[in-house]
This record gives C-alpha cells, sequence and structure tokens, in this order.
C-alpha cells in the first residue's frame, strides 16, 4: 500500500500567518518579560519561526511532552519528558504549542505552569481541531482552525516521520 502527501495548507500560507501572529504578541508582550515555552517535539519549527516573527528581547524555554506515543489518537495521559531548564516565577509565559485537539495536553500544562507561580500565561497554537474538544481551553493566538484529520509536517509527526515537510499536509493511502 502507498502512500501520498496531500497539502492542506501551503508553506506561504503558515509562513503569512506566522509573521501576523508575531506582530500581535510584540504588540502585547512590548516592555515585559516573555518566555516562549516550546512544546516538544511538534512546535520547534512553529516556534523557531514564531521567535524570529518577534521583535522583543526574550527567552525560549524547552518542554518535553508525550501524549500520543506510535498511534494517531492521544492516550489521554500527559507525560513531561523534558521539563524547563529555569524557574518561570513573576515570567510572562507563552506556551507554544503545534496543534490542540481535545484540550488534555494544554489543561495540564497551564495547571503546571500556575504552580510556578508566572505573572502571565497565555497559548500559542498553530493549529485548532475543534471537533475533538474534550477540555476547553484558551488560545489566546491561532494560527489555523482545521476538520478533524490527522496532520503532519512543520514540525508534526506520524511515528516520528513527516516532521521535516513545509506545508500542513494529510498522507492518504492508495
Amino acid at each position: 500500500m502507498s502512500q501520498r502527501i496531500v497539502t492542506l495548507i501551503s508553506e506561504e500560507d503558515i509562513a503569512a500567518r506566522v509573521k501576523e501572529l508575531g506582530r500581535q504578541i510584540t504588540e502585547e508582550y512590548r516592555g515585559r518579560n516573555l518566555v516562549l515555552v516550546c512544546v516538544l517535539k511538534g512546535s520547534f519549527v512553529f516556534t523557531s519561526d514564531l521567535a524570529r516573527a518577534i521583535d522583543l528581547p526574550m527567552r525560549i524555554e524547552f518542554l518535553g511532552v508525550r501524549s500520543y506515543g506510535e498511534g494517531t489518537t492521544t492516550s489521554g495521559v500527559v507525560q513531561i519528558t523534558q521539563d524547563l531548564s529555569r524557574p518561570i516565577e513573576g515570567e510572562d509565559i507563552l506556551i507554544v504549542e503545534d496543534i490542540i485537539d481535545t484540550g488534555l495536553t494544554i489543561a495540564h500544562l497551564l495547571d503546571l505552569f500556575r504552580t510556578r507561580r508566572p505573572n502571565s500565561i497565555k497559548v500559542c497554537a498553530l493549529l485548532h481541531k475543534p471537533s475533538r474538544t474534550r477540555i476547553q481551553v484558551p488560545i489566546d493566538y491561532l494560527g489555523f482552525t482545521i476538520k478533524d484529520a490527522f496532520v503532519v509536517g512543520y514540525g508534526l509527526d506520524w511515528a516520528e516521520k513527516y516532521r521535516n515537510l513545509p506545508s500542513i499536509s494529510l498522507v492518504e493511502s492508495d
């Protein structure tokens, strides 16, 4: 059985939206102590482009999280695989996530980070899949809303493959 990649959101559309998100974040966080928290692994490409689109001094932290394993549906259990390297108390935290579908991961991270007493916490997601929502979570900055389909590319994977695709795509089997 062969597979083909079908583009859902083009590289150009992603780049334009990331630039706009960067402008919005720059305006809102001017003069504040911004820390981007990149949720690994899927958000690394988005975080890299977003950071360059934000015209402010900032710190970038990386947080390893796992809830999918090798499959295409979440296990519902959020596991921290790599914690932040420095405290976030008194800082303005922007969690950068690749995709929010059930809301379970972001809800868990928001609860976890609140215990660390940051000045503020907001969420920036490249993609939102509202049809899969199990827990409503705030999305302060959103790239795109998509249908209920398993997507890859621009950092998102399927069993660790396809992260390097420049667009958000579907993998279809022939």
